[in-house]
């Protein structure tokens, strides 16, 4: 292993003086776990690597960690995708894994509910609300990886956010350890709470740059007792809103899920699986995997098939799943088709959000905007209708050399940004800006927005040593920016 730098050697020491010795590691093998997150793409060698048990000893660590002016950068399950938990720094960071912070304090079915400390794995704590006959409705595919702290950091999204909105809208209260190690105790479960400045949404979305989150107070919703999963082929991208309008209207709450797929994806799906055929009897250009729940009397099946037929003008073809098993096989399609892309090696993830009425148009446009340019891209497009957040992802054709992806990757990164800009949305829609969106981001911000930003850090972090470099420039110009 290399020697470090004088600086970064005499401050690890410092570190493994003052800390607990079984809170750091600091040794080779141990370090490379959290060197590297789930994409694969992003790889930093943290200094060292804390893991606290507590707030209190992540306060301890990050009050020592301010005194010295040590760069830390906290981390959750690593399935964030624009770089903004993996070391950076050139000065060197101290990783803070949240994995020993993982229990599930309490689930109280009579508020709805539950308290989950940071490093709390997803999955784990939606088993301990269902265990209370609630939900816990953030749902996506790196649920079994991801780690609630995370979740709250990055503000996630996912398949629910239709019905019962992104993270930010399930978050209650936040225990969180600052830059200096202060403790701010703001983990409450009021539904109503008018005390003035509401400062837990500052630390939600914050991509671990203002604070660093050790427990969240999160809303849970009674468990459903009927789940209808249905999968239709449409014509095209405006039929798909048009479908999208009547279900909202006819299936009212308890629409679910309502997911673009376009038939690009669904190939990608089955032809990554033999046992997973083409869902329907034809193929068609467009697809909606529509989800509803409910509790009680609500007869849910008749509601869903009434509500089909009435569309029969717009559905060409569709299938309704008749048990739980075959509703999660539609779903495997969906979370294939994501898995799916990067087996061929590395592709552009793009995560977009226009108005939910511009969706179609924007799809099109950015298709056709595409084909002129860039014909030899293949675009693979899916998003979450009800919230207009789109991922439009392109995948390089057979036999392009690697050495030419980053070019293309970024000539139709620009491409599909020049269109949201057409369409006044936004190019981060649910996985944030990190380092890898940050160019982006900085381009298109306005002069105020910058400046209030700016000063919100300075107040929270005044030595910017807390994930410097993340969504805002470093304040010294040596860390961010395009991998």
């Amino acid at each position: 292993m290399n020697a470090l730098p004088p600086l970064q050697e005499r401050a690890l020491a410092a570190l493994s003086a003052a800390m607990p010795a079984d809170l750091l590691l600091t040794e080779g093998e141990a370090l490379e776990r959290y060197s590297r997150d789930w994409s694969g793409e992003h790889y930093g060698r943290p200094l060292a690597v804390a893991r606290p048990r507590s707030a209190a000893e992540l306060s301890r660590l990050m009050a020592f960690c301010h005194e010295e002016k040590i760069h830390v950068v906290p981390q959750g399950g690593l399935t964030g995708l624009v770089g903004a938990a993996v070391p950076s720094y050139p000065g060197g960071e101290v990783v803070v894994s949240l994995e020993r912070m993982n229990k599930v304090r309490s689930v109280n079915p009579i508020d709805f509910a539950m308290v989950v400390e940071a490093g709390c794995i997803l999955e784990d704590a939606k088993r301990h609300a269902e265990a209370a006959d609630c939900i816990l409705p953030i749902t996506f595919g790196a649920q079994g990886t991801c780690r609630i702290g995370g979740n709250v950091s990055t503000n996630a999204g996912g398949f629910n956010v239709l019905r019962y909105g992104m993270t930010r809208d399930l978050v209650l209260g936040l225990e969180v350890v600052l830059a200096d190690g202060r403790i701010w105790n703001g983990l409450r479960t009021l539904r109503k709470d008018n005390r003035g400045y509401d400062l837990k949404q500052l630390f939600i979305g914050s991509e671990g740059t203002l604070g660093i989150v050790t427990a969240v107070a999160l809303k849970v919703f009674p468990k459903p007792e009927q789940v209808e999963t249905a999968l239709v082929g449409l014509a095209s991208v405006d039929d798909a809103m048009q479908l999208y309008a009547r279900a909202r209207r006819q299936c009212s709450d308890l629409l679910t899920a309502f997911e673009l797929i376009l038939r690009g994806g669904i190939e990608i799906a089955i032809n990554a699986r033999d046992d997973l055929p083409d869902p329907l009897s034809e193929a068609y250009p467009v697809y909606v995997l529509i989800e509803a729940s409910a509790a009680g009397r609500v007869d849910l099946r008749a509601l869903l098939e009434g509500f089909l037929g009435d569309a029969s003008d717009l559905v060409l073809d569709g299938v309704i799943a008749s048990s739980k098993a075959q509703g999660d096989r539609l779903w495997l399609l969906r979370e294939m088709m994501v898995e799916a892309q990067g087996r061929g090696g590395r592709y552009l993830r793009t995560d977009v959000s226009v108005s939910i009425s511009s969706l179609a148009a924007f799809v099109g446009d950015t298709l056709e905007a595409l084909s002129q340019k860039h014909p030899e891209a293949i675009a693979v497009t899916y998003g979450h209708v009800g919230d207009g957040n789109i991922h439009l992802n392109i995948v390089p054709p057979v036999g392009m050399p690697a050495d030419q992806f980053d070019g293309l990757f970024h000539a139709t990164e620009e491409v599909i940004f020049d269109v949201v800009d057409k369409h006044g949305g936004s190019i981060s829609a649910e996985h944030g800006i990190g380092r890898v969106k940050q160019d982006a981001f900085l381009k298109r911000a306005d002069p105020l927005t910058l400046e209030l930003s700016r000063r919100i850090k300075d107040a929270f972090d005044p030595r910017h040593l807390l994930s410097e470099g993340r969504i805002l420039a470093s304040a010294d110009g040596l860390a961010g920016g395009r991998e």
